[in-house]
């Protein structure tokens, strides 16, 4: 039996039946590397092994079941790669194929005729006969003792074509858990949160959870396990945010100067809204503390986020400070430059462009202004973060659509002053709450959710392909009438040659519909340059149609542009059809965003684009998302991964538990910060061998 607290240094290469060959595997395919790994390898769902069907009972599309009977004999089929084994199994109600088409060789040595087994599989019918590909073949009186709820373990092709089944890390695992007790995972949560909520021992629930006697065991272990591994993210994410707080210094900005005045009295487009006020209040709130400020501001395309971090970035100028905003692309760089110069040159404040295109002379100068002083605020692309860019007394940093940059070019902006920089990270991508209180726990989050006056919400359609040329008229319609419109196509990655050749081929049909107007075309494969030309020439309406792939996601700013059309909406995530759609809808006049789908679709599909055309609230919306494909799949806020690994908690499933955990984390910190009490002692040393980093990249917005 191994020691306690050991099972994270047990190796999984000695764990029986493994060795070192699959425990590389293991590692290569699973990043399983110890006994503990292997222990919160769990279950991604259950089968009822409880009910045994009869072969003559077969009928229709059937789940996975059970039959027990014999194999009558076995032959082997075809030649070479393309060989398989084939099995003649009976229950003595009928008879049906078992096929084999990997390990031929090993499987027919070890199954005998006459045998009595018990097969787990999903029948298939094919010219009136029954089959089974691959099923779990067990002795019978093996399976007898595995009635019940059985796990199903998630595992990848490599691992099945090494011999690798669910059935066989049920078996690592029951056999390590029979070596294993109470003494080797004691308990590690405060006993005061265990009684409170009445939650089972780690053993228990570790043994429930790959073993389940029964329904209501396996969902207390479930809710114990979830709730121990929130309750851990949650007190590291806020106590480092407290440590953050206290610890990193910051500008203090004391004062509002002549430059915000003058442009919120001067020059201010439109009457602010209340949700742009109260985020400029909190923002004055952090700045005014001497501690750095580290602030995500959530808000839909539209709402104004630009105009506030503008407003920002005025406080950290009129307390004698620079200010940089950095963009994920050029064309929303130079679209910032243009926008923020318009407004607040005239007051005299000092704004210079840098990306990949600026010459040497504009660099030059650039350079030189920064050094200065004289260089107010720098708008730039990652070009802002070249080790040769200097500021003279960077005190604030903006970063648009943050999602778009790797940690570790975020990371270069901290170098550029030995004082830290306040951040105001933006997104349009709305974040779902229980995402922004994990992947976002350590920032400040601002919301802005009231669109500024004028702008009206777009109205949204479902139209189907056979009402495309009704659609094209209404399109016709719009631009008689001076308006610009996208027409979007789908990008798939598993086959983007024929995607091409089908965008292409709508550009030919959007040519030949529209003739007396002109049409760009922008998609992934082209240039920069030449994307850049295309996109100019849309926002500059010296094309009124824009024909694209969802490069546009995050692109220009054509208030103009009063219709979107997004062909195969069906195959697009609610978030990014959310993105895509705030593309329309910048300017006062109605906008439509109309979604083209085939009519036969799956019904969750047309659920998605029903609540599409229902509501335009992102928030919404992007709960909606995350409940439908969860958080590795949310376009746009998760195009990384998380920063973090969950076992068995989800994100999109488990908000109540999210919450409560983090209250608890509260709780916990709120009396004792640096968990040094005696009774804290042990949620420390689980905390140093959850999180231990080299340095932690969370700092780093």
């Amino acid at each position: 039996m191994t020691a306690p607290n050991d099972i994270r240094r047990s190796e999984i290469k000695y764990v029986k039946g493994i060795g070192p060959s699959r425990g590389k595997l293991l590692q290569e395919e699973l990043r399983i590397s110890s006994v503990y790994d292997l222990l919160h390898h769990f279950p991604s769902h259950y089968v009822d092994r409880s009910r045994v069907y009869r072969v003559s009972s077969f009928s229709g599309d059937m789940p996975t079941v059970q039959v027990k009977g014999r194999f009558v004999n076995f032959t082997v089929q075809g030649e070479g790669a393309k060989s398989r084994l084939v099995g003649l199994f009976t229950d003595g109600s009928g008879t049906m194929e078992v096929v084999w088409f990997r390990r031929i060789k090993s499987i027919r040595e070890a199954y005998l005729p006459g045998n009595e087994y018990m097969l787990f599989g999903k029948p298939q019918e094919f010219n009136g006969r029954w089959s089974m590909v691959h099923p779990e073949v067990d002795p019978s009186e093996s399976a007898e003792e595995a009635r019940g709820l059985r796990g199903v373990y998630p595992l990848t092709e490599k691992l099945r074509n090494s011999g690798v089944s669910s059935r066989t890390i049920f078996g690592w695992v029951k056999n390590t858990l029979a070596r294993l007790s109470e003494r080797d995972m004691p308990e590690i949560l405060p006993p005061s949160i265990v009684s409170r909520f009445r939650l089972m021992s780690p053993f228990e629930a570790m043994s429930a959870i790959h073993n389940p006697s029964g329904n209501d065991t396996l969902q207390r272990a479930r809710a114990r396990l979830k709730f121990e591994e929130l309750f851990f993210l949650q007190l590291n994410i806020q106590r480092y945010s407290r440590r953050r707080s206290a610890s990193i210094r910051g500008f203090h900005f004391p004062r509002i100067g002549a430059f915000f005045n003058n442009f919120y009295s001067q020059m201010l487009p439109f009457e602010l809204t209340e949700a742009q006020k109260r985020v400029l209040r909190e923002i004055r709130n952090d700045v005014g503390t001497g501690r750095q400020m580290n602030r995500l501001l959530q808000g839909d395309v539209g709402s104004g986020k630009t105009i506030v971090a503008l407003m920002a970035m005025l406080i950290a100028v009129d307390n004698g400070t620079q200010a940089c905003l950095m963009a994920p692309t050029e064309i929303l760089a130079t679209q910032h430059y243009e926008t923020i110069r318009s407004l607040v040159a005239p007051l005299g404040v000092n704004v210079r462009l840098l990306t990949g295109s600026t010459g040497k002379k504009e660099r030059e100068v650039i350079s030189s202004e920064l050094q200065s002083g004289a260089l107010h605020i720098l708008i730039g692309t990652h070009a802002v973060i070249e080790d040769n860019v200097m500021f003279r007394n960077l005190g604030f940093v903006v970063i648009d659509e943050q999602h778009r940059f790797g940690v570790m070019q975020r990371a270069r902006l901290w170098q550029k002053n030995s004082l830290a920089p306040h951040v105001l990270v933006m997104t349009a991508t709305p974040i779902p709450r229980t995402l922004a209180m994990t992947v976002y726990g350590d920032l400040d989050v601002s919301v802005i959710d009231k669109l500024p006056p004028g702008r009206k919400p777009v109205t949204t359609l479902l139209r189907y392909d056979d009402q495309r040329m009704q659609v094209f008229r209404e399109i016709g319609r719009q631009l008689k009438e001076g308006r610009q419109a996208y027409i979007v196509y789908p990008l798939i990655k598993e086959n983007e040659k024929l995607d091409l050749k089908c965008l292409e081929e709508g550009y030919d049909l959007v040519k030949e519909c529209f003739p007396s107007y002109e049409v760009a075309f922008v998609h992934g494969r082209m240039k920069p340059k030449e994307k850049d030309y295309q996109m100019r020439r849309f926002a500059e309406n010296r094309a009124q149609i824009m024909v694209a792939t969802t490069v546009i996601e995050v692109g220009v700013n054509v208030p103009n542009a009063t219709t979107m059309v997004i062909e195969n909406a069906e195959r697009f995530g609610l978030s990014q059809l959310h993105q895509l759609r705030g593309r329309v809808g910048r300017g006062a006049s109605q906008s439509f965003c109309v979604l083209m789908s085939k009519r036969k679709i799956a019904a969750e599909t047309r659920r998605r684009l029903e609540l599409m055309t229902a509501t335009t609230n992102g928030f919404e919306i992007a709960e909606a998302d995350l409940k439908m494909r969860g958080p590795g799949d949310m376009e746009g806020t998760m195009q990384s991964g998380m920063p973090f690994e969950l076992h068995i908690a989800n994100l999109a499933t488990d908000g109540q538990l999210v919450q409560l955990a983090r209250d608890c984390a509260s709780e916990v910190l709120d009396a004792d910060p640096e968990l040094k009490s005696v009774e804290n002692l042990v949620l420390a040393r689980e905390m140093e061998q959850r999180f231990d980093r080299v340095f932690n990249l969370s700092r780093i917005s």
